[in-house]
């Protein structure tokens, strides 16, 4: 889709392979969207924090990631010394480069900013509630692109309260009247739906407890499209990564929010004007 007329819709960006160039309006709009959240973060305390843009395949396995979501995995490889040579010579156009010129991945493209954050506070014991804000380019091997709402290549925020469960859960509801009261400053209908993830193996006990008290909410656009989530981990990474808050295991949760499908939503409320949009989201920043 060419950038030729940033006020149309849908032309201030263009989308290929799941991966998304944005154009300046639709850049200005991302970059107020992350203030907005970045200051919601900062007024619950949190603090800022960014993590490398790689991820352990063996830090990973400890917390069931392959066993639950393998098929978003991105993994990160090298084209193998031996191999450099044969690779320089003349291929047709367009080829991929093949698995046996490559080496064995150790490293894989986060696919959630919050798991930087849990392998960082590994190991970690803390008397008080923790909280940290992060933002991170996230990788999703999905079994299709829609424009920018479901993408290879994503930004994403989050806000991550580390502690007990009822701080977490404090943490959580907070948001959620945010990110409501926010959508309805903007006009913008969400529509807040129990979703799961399989953090937990499908015949555990917290499998039940998930179907009886979802553990994941979306807040979806007219369209299907959701902008934003809360997620409560209860205790699973308190355990898996031995992070503990007063003695024991900690709770842990995180309000994530995928900035480019805002800008999509924002998009089609608007009309394509995004620089209104733009607007309307200083408007509401302010008062949310």
């Amino acid at each position: 889709m060419p950038l030729t007329d940033p006020t149309a819709t849908g032309t201030a960006w263009a989308v290929r392979d799941g991966l998304a160039t944005l154009d300046e309006p639709a850049v200005l709009l991302r970059g107020a969207l992350d203030e907005v959240f970045t200051r919601w973060g900062k007024e619950a305390g949190a603090r800022q924090q960014s993590y490398p843009p790689l991820l352990r395949a063996e830090d990973l396995r400890t917390l069931d990631y392959f066993r639950n979501f393998p098929h978003l995995g991105s993994p990160v490889t090298r084209i193998r010394p031996d191999r450099l040579e044969a690779l320089a010579a003349d291929r047709p156009a367009g080829a991929a480069l093949p698995a046996p010129d490559l080496a064995d991945a150790t490293h894989l493209l986060p696919s959630a900013a919050c798991y930087g954050c849990f392998l960082h506070l590994t190991g970690t014991s803390a008397d008080t509630p923790v909280l940290i804000t992060t933002v991170a380019q996230c990788f999703r091997n999905e079994d299709h692109h829609d424009g920018l709402r479901r993408l290879w290549g994503f930004t994403m925020r989050e806000i991550v309260c580390v502690g007990p469960a009822e701080t977490v859960r404090a943490h959580l509801d907070r948001h959620q009247e945010r990110i409501t009261a926010f959508g309805a400053a903007l006009g913008l209908t969400l529509d807040r739906q129990p979703a799961t993830d399989p953090f937990f193996q499908k015949d555990g006990a917290r499998t039940v407890m998930q179907l009886l008290a979802p553990v994941k909410e979306e807040y979806l656009h007219t369209d299907g499209t959701a902008v934003a989530s809360t997620n409560n981990h209860r205790n699973f990474f308190g355990e898996r990564r031995a992070i503990h808050h007063a003695g024991r295991p900690a709770f842990t949760g995180c309000v994530a929010f995928g900035l480019e499908r805002w800008v999509h939503a924002l998009g089609d409320l608007f009309e394509g004007d995004l620089a209104a949009a733009h607007r309307a989201v200083r408007r509401a920043g302010e008062r949310s």
